[in-house]
């Protein structure tokens, strides 16, 4: 069935290629049939054997023939009817399309002409094909000129050119119109109205003079509030360097009243002038800090650390603060954390010294505790700062997370203080792409949590790697009040493996010792030194490490007698390290003088600068124009055993280096400050290291000595030639620090004649 189907369509196909063929065989069978039936009729009638049965047979076939026909023929225009009705009907759909296309056109036309945005279309030789009402308007011509000729508007200013995927070209013009210049928007693209015809190029423009001209207002206030905030951020300089200048002064000079022979009385306000130049050295920090952020000029560090030493550091840090408040302050590092990490230990420092600063401020009792654990993502860290101050209402909680704000009224009247603190942190957390985060509640204490992601350093030092010693079955008995301290060394204890029992009370803990063997006990010696000398020794018998603990102010008052009872002690705030080479030495007696690793970094003595014979004298020029900061700088380096020459200007200090360089002794360091009159630090350090260039002998170390701690004036230094910075006001430990970094030129320390001191 198919095969013939196949067949006929072929058949089919081949007569509408070929008519004539059709319309020939038509004529030779109608021909044929034709003649046939004539010849046989008059063949039949001029026969002699007439036969009238085969004539009428003959009659009776040729009448069926044409019956046949007729029948054929009425068939057949029946169908030719069928098929001129469907043809018509057809014809009335076709043309009531028609109508609806007319109506659809008409409806398109009138949108495109009523369109307010710009339309033109061209052909491929950029002649207008069709515009709009709104292109004729801004034109100022009817379209019937336009059509037909490659007009375009007169064009004041190109903007940029972009092409989009779909090749579409978009750029704005400012144009010229009656109604003066305007902007306008720009949408180029390749249309195709009739497949047998090539492309059009449809343009499309909207007006968009207003959100130009707000955008170019909006950039002309971004490049205002970008010079104001220059201006700002050089003001805040300028002002930083001009309080500093006389701050260094009051600090440094306080310093050294200290460390003379004063009365009691002279001495209380020595400390009291300190104390408040400390406080505004603080305050300007804060300032300083606060503007940098919110110009955006914070740079994160991404350095290795030790990250429990450096919580430690700070917890020692604040430690004589907390411990002068009668606070305790501690801390936890979980071990499950990386020895090292990658990151900012600077910025981190800041918020945690912000954060436990605040919690030692606003606590009466009680004290502070500084946890550090893994965080809920992985590779993220979280820092816990609880208090058990006087906590702040949930109210308040958002609110003091703004610049300048805090609690309360009574609080800031109360407790001082900028308000800038927890916004600094707030802004460094989460520029390290962390989060910060408050649980608080009035006269409860407060818990800040923040947490950051730290990744774990690639290189660890194995050499200084913390072991955590196993004591894993072994008992050890903590004798303290129940506090953050205990809380956390039973904590530390436990992860450890030991099996830690905690008591408040000595009498309570001395009935405990004799029912078991106990590996360490662990004694808070506070109060009564009498009742702590009586309980070590009656844990002799015991307990094999018998420690004490105290605060540096606590170990003034330890006695050869106590000492005699315990095998170590421990200096509070504890150190993880410290702690476990105490519960893993041998039981010898504790010796009465306290070991390096034990004394705290800060606060173990008053602030005191007792003269120190250098090992290697150094000869130094000091470039610096306030007097009293020049004096201050003088008796630092006398102090510390260095010959300083002190010059008042930058013209002064490098006739005075060119002086010593020419004569064979060349200066080991040059303190240079950087604005000074006639001519100032970075210009003299140049002028410094062009004279040295292309000499083969090392040249001279130069140190900014500087009130500004921008990044930029930081750079410009750097790129002077400058070696390093000491900040103002001086620090006696680091200027010690960075001289002792310096190698002396000569063997013995050179005598400075008049000649070469220049006022």
């Amino acid at each position: 069935m198919l095969r013939a189907l196949r067949i006929r369509s072929r058949l089919r196909r081949f007569a509408r290629r070929h008519p004539w063929i059709n319309v020939a065989i038509r004529s030779v069978t109608i021909f044929s049939a034709t003649f046939g039936g004539a010849y046989g009729f008059i063949t039949g009638s001029r026969t002699e054997a007439y036969d009238p049965h085969a004539f009428a047979l003959g009659a009776s076939f040729l009448f069926a023939v044409a019956c046949l026909a007729l029948a054929t023929l009425s068939m057949r225009m029946r169908w030719l009817r069928k098929k001129m009705r469907k043809i018509e009907l057809h014809n009335e759909a076709l043309a009531d399309r028609n109508w609806e296309l007319k109506g659809a056109e008409e409806h398109a036309r009138s949108l495109f002409e009523s369109q307010s945005d710009l339309i033109v279309l061209r052909d491929s030789d950029g002649i207008i094909t069709s515009v709009n009402d709104a292109y004729c308007t801004l034109a100022t011509k009817p379209r019937e000129v336009l059509i037909g000729t490659r007009f375009t508007l007169p064009v004041l200013e190109q903007g940029a050119i972009a092409i989009e995927p779909n090749g579409t070209r978009i750029h704005d013009q400012k144009i010229n119109s009656p109604l003066g210049p305007r902007w306008i928007a720009w949408r180029e693209g390749l249309i195709r109205s009739d497949a047998h015809q090539p492309a059009d190029l449809q343009c499309v423009g909207r007006d968009v003079t207003d959100r130009t001209e707000t955008e170019r207002a909006l950039a002309e206030a971004r490049d205002h509030a970008n010079a104001a905030n220059r201006a700002k951020s050089k003001f805040l300089a300028m002002a930083s360097h001009e309080i500093r200048t006389p701050l260094n002064g009051i600090i440094g000079m306080s310093n050294l009243l200290l460390d003379t022979s004063l009365t009691a009385e002279q001495k209380t306000y020595a400390k009291a002038v300190k104390t408040s130049g400390d406080a505004l050295m603080a305050l300007i920090d804060e300032l300083l800090d606060f503007s940098k952020i919110e110009a955006g000029k914070i740079d994160l560090e991404q350095r290795p650390f030790a990250l429990a030493a450096m919580i430690e550091d700070i917890t020692e840090l604040l430690a004589p603060r907390a411990q002068a408040r009668k606070l305790e302050i501690a801390s936890y590092v979980d071990e499950r954390l990386p020895q090292e990490v990658l990151g900012d230990a600077a910025r981190l420092r800041q918020v945690l010294l912000n954060l436990a600063g605040n919690a030692i401020k606003f606590t009466q009792s009680g004290g502070v505790a500084l946890i550090v654990e893994p965080g809920i993502w992985p590779g993220e860290i979280s820092f816990i700062v609880r208090d058990t101050g006087i906590g702040i209402a949930p109210e308040a909680q958002q609110r003091i997370f703004r610049e300048f704000e805090q609690a309360s009224e009574g609080t800031a009247r109360n407790y001082g203080g900028t308000g800038l603190g927890l916004s600094i942190s707030d802004r460094i957390v989460r520029r390290m792409g962390g989060r910060i985060a408050l649980d608080s509640a009035e006269g409860k204490g407060a818990t800040f949590e923040f947490s950051i992601p730290l990744a774990a350093a690639d290189h660890t030092d194995t050499a200084t790697a913390f072991i955590a010693p196993d004591l894993t079955g072994k008992s050890v008995m903590l004798v303290a009040p129940q506090s953050i301290e205990a809380s956390l060394v039973a904590r530390r204890l436990e992860r450890w493996g030991a099996q830690t029992c905690t008591v408040a009370d000595t009498s309570i803990a001395r009935a405990l010792l004799p029912e078991r063997s106990w590996h360490a006990v662990l004694v808070d010696c506070g109060g009564s030194n009498a009742a702590w000398r009586d309980f070590g020794e009656t844990a002799i018998r015991h307990a094999t490490h018998r420690i004490a603990m105290f605060t540096p102010a606590e170990r003034r008052d330890m006695t050869p007698a106590i000492a005699a009872a315990y095998t170590g002690y421990l200096v509070k705030p504890l150190r993880t390290a410290s702690l476990a080479a105490r519960l893993t030495t041998s039981g010898a007696a504790m010796v009465p003088e306290l070991s390096g690793d034990d004394v705290p970094a800060i606060g173990m003595t008053d602030a005191t600068f007792p003269p120190a014979a250098s090992s290697h004298a150094l000869s130094i020029l000091v470039a610096e124009d306030n007097e009293i900061n020049a004096l201050l700088i003088r008796s630092l380096l006398t102090r510390l055993g260095h010959a300083p020459v002190i010059t008042t200007d930058g013209e002064a200090a490098l006739e005075s280096w060119l002086a010593a360089d020419s004569a064979g002794m060349p200066y080991d360091l040059v303190l240079m400050d950087i604005q000074m009159p006639k001519l100032d630090g970075i210009t003299a350090t140049k002028r410094i290291r062009a004279h040295e260039a292309g000499r083969s002998a090392r040249r001279t170390t130069v140190l900014a000595l500087t009130a500004n701690t921008l990044v930029d004036d930081r750079y410009a230094c750097f790129e002077a030639g400058m070696d390093g910075f000491l900040i103002k006001p001086l620090d006696h430990d680091k200027l010690a620090d960075a001289l002792a970094a310096i190698p002396s030129r000569r063997a013995a320390p050179a005598e400075i004649s008049a000649q070469r001191v220049l006022s």
